[in-house]
C-alpha cells in the first residue's frame, strides 16, 4: 500500500506552492520530499537530488583548515584563481586526462554550477547576432534554468539513438545555419549515464572546428564510467575520453562535489582550451570594453561580478585533494566506485518490480553502473511516474525536465543508506502488487 495518502502530497504541495511532484524541479522535489518526512516522520528514500554520500575527503579539510590557520582568510583571491589551485590543476588534468594545459588555461569556480554559468554567459555573448547554445539531450535541468537567467536561447537534440555517422549528420544539419554559438552536453551524462566515446567527441570537436561553435564539456562525473575502464592511475592510459583531445575550442569543467565528496565547500575549476582563452571577441570587447579577449573577459568581466573569485582555503583544499591524487596517495576512483555498487543493488530491486530502464546503452554497449540512471514504468508517463513513486516514499525527477523524449525518471544513487534498500524493496514490492 501506498505510504503517502493523496491529500497528504497535495496539503505539501499548497504549503510549498509547488503544482505536482511530476512537474516540480530537482530542488522543489528535493524540499517537498523533506517537508513530507518532517511532517508525517515517514522515511522518504531521496533518489531526486544529484549530492554525494560520502563524508568529505579529510585532506582538503585538514589543507583548508592550515591555510585559515596562515592568514589566507585576510584577503581577496584574485578573480582567475589561487596559483596552488591552477597549478594543482594542471598536473590533475595531465595525471587523469593526459592532456598538457599549462596553468594560466585553469580558472576556479565556485562549485562547476557556477562554471557553467560564466562558460554559458561568456559563449552566448562571443559572437554578434549569434547566441544560442546546442544541448545535447538528455541534459542537466539547471542548465536550461542558467540559459533562462541569462535570457540565451537554445536548443536541445536528444541524442541516445544517434550515434557515430548518424550523430555527425545530426549536428552539422542542426549547426549549418550558422546560429549557435557553442555545444553543450555532459559526459557521462546526466541524467542517462550514457557515454559518448572518442570517435563521437572528434566529430563535434571537427565540426565545432568548422563553425567556431564553442565546446563545454562538463566532466562533472570524472573517471565515473566504471565499465571496466581503468580509469585512475595517475599518468598512465586509458584515460576518459574528452573533446580537448580534438580541438583548442573547449571549455571543461570540473566539480570538486563529485570527484571528492567536496560539495558544501562549493568548488570547482573551469578548464580553457589555449585557443579559445586567447581569441579576442569584437563582441566582447564592445560589451565590457578592454581587449575582447575571452580568457580575461570571462574572468574579469563576467566571474569576477559574480562571485569575486573562489573562497581562498576551499582552493587550498581542492589543491591539496588534486595533488594526492596525482601523487597516487588518493585514489577517488576508488571512493567513488560504491555509487556503482549501490546502482547495481538499486537496479536489481526496481526490474525485478516491474521497472524498465529508460535508457539501457550507449556506443560503448550496456551503460555502466554509477551515480545515476533512469526508469520508466509501461502506462506512465515521466510526470506520473514521479507522483506515483512519492507516493511510495521514493523521491524521483522527471525525465521530462530534463529535456529527454522518453518517459521515466532519474535515480540517484548517492543517497540510499543501507538500511534504506529493504524499505525500498518492501515499497517497490507494495508498488508493483497495486499495479497489477
Amino acid at each position: 500500500m501506498r505510504v503517502f495518502t493523496e491529500e497528504t502530497i497535495a496539503r505539501a504541495c499548497r504549503q510549498l506552492n509547488i503544482a505536482s511532484p511530476g512537474k516540480a524541479t530537482i530542488m522543489d522535489n528535493s524540499k517537498l520530499s523533506a517537508y513530507l518526512e518532517t511532517q508525517t516522520g515517514i522515511p522518504v528514500i531521496h533518489m531526486e537530488l544529484g549530492s554525494p554520500g560520502f563524508a568529505p575527503n579529510r585532506i582538503g579539510i585538514e589543507a583548508e583548515k592550515a591555510a585559515l590557520d596562515a592568514g589566507v582568510g585576510s584577503g581577496y583571491p584574485p578573480t582567475d584563481g589561487l596559483p596552488v589551485l591552477k597549478e594543482a590543476s594542471s598536473r590533475f588534468v595531465k595525471a587523469f586526462l593526459g592532456i598538457d594545459l599549462p596553468p594560466l588555461y585553469h580558472i576556479p569556480t565556485t562549485g562547476s554550477m557556477l562554471g557553467a554559468f560564466g562558460a554559458l554567459a561568456g559563449v552566448s555573448q562571443c559572437f554578434e547576432g549569434r547566441s544560442r547554445i546546442l544541448v545535447l539531450e538528455p541534459s542537466f535541468s539547471a542548465n536550461k534554468q542558467q540559459m533562462a537567467i541569462l535570457g540565451t536561447p537554445w536548443k536541445g537534440l536528444e541524442i541516445a539513438d544517434l550515434r557515430a555517422k548518424g550523430l555527425e549528420q545530426a549536428l552539422r544539419a542542426e549547426l549549418s545555419g550558422g546560429d549557435y554559438a557553442g555545444i553543450m552536453y555532459s559526459n557521462p551524462n546526466n541524467p542517462s549515464w550514457m557515454c559518448l566515446t572518442e570517435e563521437e567527441l572528434a566529430v563535434i570537436a571537427g565540426l565545432a572546428r568548422e563553425t567556431g561553435a564553442v565546446v563545454i564539456e562538463d566532466l562533472a562525473y570524472f573517471c565515473m564510467d566504471l565499465r571496466g575502464s581503468g580509469y585512475g592511475t595517475p599518468y598512465i592510459e586509458p584515460y576518459p575520453p574528452t573533446v580537448a583531445r580534438y580541438t583548442d575550442n573547449y571549455i571543461i569543467l570540473l566539480s570538486a562535489s563529485k570527484i571528492f565528496s567536496y560539495a558544501g565547500q562549493r568548488i570547482g575549476v573551469m578548464c580553457v582550451g589555449p585557443g579559445l582563452y586567447h581569441t579576442r571577441f569584437p563582441a566582447l570587447a564592445a560589451r565590457y570594453g578592454g581587449s575582447g579577449i575571452f580568457g580575461l573577459s570571462i574572468t574579469g568581466c563576467i566571474l569576477d561580478m559574480i562571485t569575486s573569485g573562489c573562497t581562498a582555503s576551499t582552493q587550498y583544499g581542492l589543491a591539496a585533494m588534486m595533488d594526492s591524487s596525482c601523487e597516487g596517495r588518493l585514489d577517488f576512483v576508488s571512493d567513488v566506485s560504491e555509487y556503482g555498487a549501490r546502482a547495481a543493488r538499486m537496479k536489481e530491486i526496481f526490474l525485478r518490480h516491474g521497472f524498465t530502464l529508460s535508457y539501457a546503452d550507449d556506443a560503448r554497449g550496456p551503460l555502466g553502473d554509477g551515480f545515476f540512471f533512469t526508469l520508466s514504468r509501461a502506462g506512465m508517463d515521466s510526470g506520473q511516474l514521479v507522483d506515483a513513486l512519492l507516493a511510495y516514499g521514493v523521491s524521483t525527477v522527471s525525465l521530462e525536465k530534463m529535456g529527454s523524449a522518453r518517459n521515466g525518471v532519474r535515480v540517484c544513487s548517492s543517497r540510499i543508506k543501507g538500511d534504506q534498500f529493504e524499505l525500498l524493496e518492501e515499497r517497490m514490492a507494495a508498488f508493483d502488487a497495486d499495479l497489477r
